[in-house]
């Protein structure tokens, strides 16, 4: 997977935990038999900066933990016409995940667990919701999204 790993948090994020999100989520793009030439983003922010964000497209004045911004292939105006080969070459972008560090490190610490795992589920949840999975439609949607991003955690080594 292509990912593009962004710091805009202050006083920023440890190259550790820059390469266990990297991990991760190359992780979670094979447990999902992703393409390879996917592409994603992450961005690192504090809660200011993600409250912002939650306002500006949300209509929610709070900070959150987690944004997802999927790009959507379908509804394209103008559709492209190529073949399978060349198809295969072409990069999907998936979207943009906004993670707030603040947030990992108040819900890591009220749920007791390691930074990392929190760091962990955040990541994998906004990538799930890149890739089509909601939980707020149903209770059932809620389950295959939770297990799914249980499974993949467990499954890594990112256990609570």
């Amino acid at each position: 997977m292509d990912l593009a790993i962004i710091d805009q948090s202050k006083p920023g994020v440890p190259e550790e935990q820059v390469k266990l999100v990297n991990d991760v989520l190359n992780y979670a793009g094979k447990y999902l038999s992703l393409p390879e030439n996917t592409e994603m983003s992450v961005t690192f922010v504090n809660n200011d900066e993600i409250q912002r964000y939650n306002r500006e497209y949300r209509g929610l004045d709070k900070a959150t933990d987690v944004i997802s911004f999927a790009i959507e292939d379908d509804g394209d105006d103008l559709p492209l016409l190529i073949d399978d080969e060349m198809a295969d070459d072409i990069a999907k972008n998936i979207g943009d995940i906004i993670v707030s560090v603040d947030k990992i490190g108040e819900q890591a610490e009220y749920l007791e667990h390691s930074y990392e795992r929190e760091l962990g589920f955040l990541v994998v949840h906004g990538f799930l919701h890149l890739n089509g999975y909601d939980h707020m439609r149903s209770e059932a949607d809620e389950k295959i999204m939770f297990d799914l991003q249980r499974e993949i955690l467990d499954s890594y080594g990112l256990k609570r």
